[in-house]
């Protein structure tokens, strides 16, 4: 019984983890950038703490109601939806679905890409997992897995071979007493 208990927790944190990972790699892979959202901007469409997956377009393809992540300043990025394009002048107008004022001119170099997707609240596990705790996390999950691995194993019952080992041990053991 500790058997299966175990094999199916290290099972379900291995399958989790391989989830993670998959959500955090594959879309790197094919391409996007993953982003953490940090601010309620775009609520309710993007929830605080989502990750974002954005991809490289032609700026002179997006349209109002696309949204689109550019850069402010330095590393600052900014997700908002477009309200306005000028393909002709090379800008675009965005605005935060939970602002009240539009952010002005974006110019078409400033821009990092369309959002296609995003999932909620996975933002705060891509933000800490880089972190020490992130890291002292999955490795302690790690070292739980393979704990659940052999935990068992030191736990069970000795198989009847190794009893009868122990019987013929003992009684060898027993014959020499007599005869001495």
């Amino acid at each position: 019984m500790l058997q299966k208990i175990c094999g199916f927790l290290s099972t379900l944190l291995m399958v989790a983890l391989l989830a993670l990972a998959a959500v955090l790699i594959v879309p790197v892979i094919l391409g996007y950038t993953e982003l953490a959202v940090l601010t309620g901007s775009m609520q309710p469409t993007i929830p605080v703490g989502s990750l974002i997956y954005v991809k490289e377009v032609d700026p002179a393809t997006l349209e109002p109601g696309d949204v689109i992540t550019y850069r402010l300043e330095g590393d600052t990025m900014v997700t908002h939806r477009v309200i306005e394009t000028n393909p002709t002048e090379g800008y675009l107008i965005t605005q935060g679905d939970a602002n009240e004022d539009p952010d002005g001119e974006i110019t078409f170099d400033r821009i990092v890409g369309k959002m296609d997707f995003h999932l909620p609240y996975l933002g705060y596990i891509s933000m800490n997992i880089r972190t020490k705790t992130g890291i002292f996390a999955i490795c302690g999950t790690l070292i739980v897995i393979i704990l659940l691995t052999f935990v068992p194993e030191i736990f069970a019952p000795d198989s009847p071979e190794d009893e009868q080992e122990q019987e013929k041990k003992q009684k060898k053991i027993f014959r020499k007493k007599q005869e001495n």
